[in-house]
């Protein structure tokens, strides 16, 4: 990972953010760090202020429900990313998330910006970092689209950029059908494609990448393979050096 010691887990979901399937994954990632979540529905923001609400009131339900102090934080366009003020609410958080939506939206909204600055430096002070399916791709080393191929520049936040993330795994190929084929031509040589199953997650914690949740995490390889890693299994993918 794209990491300073003393830096927190990340975690990339499938789907299934907010709600009682990912309790325990949320659990674990709170797990010894400060009882507050704060959210972000910004991929989301496109799809206007209805689909917005339902992710903020989703959160808030689902962490009040677990005993965490919920933090909704509705940054939607740049102007918000850039607010000092919003920035500031980063502050002792035990979990910052991100959901879905949009991963171009969310990587474009973000790079650069006060928000995504104090994002970091909220993880690598220790807190947990989540993105569940635009969310996850955002963390990684692409994030495009995926519907307008192009729209954004198609570079992720780089969190994790050994990775280049396929939500809703058990599922994308039915909406789209060889998307995975056009994903491994944009994955860069030193970096792995995964997909990611719904209610599945893949946490990275130090140097190794564990799978929790319900279902599995599937590394693409170069010829094609596609590797079953079940629930607690580790997932091995080659080093990339931090940018």
């Amino acid at each position: 990972m794209n990491r300073a010691d003393g830096a927190g887990p990340v975690a990339l979901v499938g789907s299934g953010e907010f709600l009682e399937v990912m309790v325990p994954v949320d659990a674990e990632l709170l797990a010894g760090r400060p009882q507050r979540a704060v959210f972000l529905p910004t991929a989301s923001a496109e799809e206007g202020p209805e689909r917005v609400r339902y992710w903020t009131d989703l959160a808030t339900a689902h962490y009040a429900s677990m005993g965490v102090a919920p933090v909704p934080l509705e940054v939607l366009d740049r102007e918000d990313a850039d607010s000092s003020e919003l920035a500031s609410q980063l502050a002792g958080a035990g979990l910052v998330y991100l959901s879905g939506g949009n991963p171009g939206y969310l990587a474009n909204t973000l790079a650069g910006t006060a928000v995504w600055q104090a994002i970091l430096q909220a993880w690598r002070s220790g807190a947990a970092l989540a993105g569940c399916s635009a969310g996850a791709c955002a963390l990684s080393r692409l994030a495009d689209d995926f519907r307008r191929p192009g729209r954004y520049s198609g570079e992720g936040l780089a969190v994790v950029p050994q990775l280049v993330v396929l939500p809703h795994f058990d599922r994308f190929e039915q909406w789209m059908p060889g998307l995975a084929d056009r994903m491994m031509a944009r994955t860069p040589p030193d970096a792995t494609l995964i997909g990611i199953d719904e209610e599945t997650a893949l946490v990275a914690d130090g140097d190794g990448f564990t799978v929790r949740g319900n279902k599995s995490v599937w590394r693409i390889d170069r010829d094609g393979t596609r590797l079953e890693f079940r629930p607690g299994e580790q997932l091995t993918v080659a080093a990339t050096a931090p940018r």
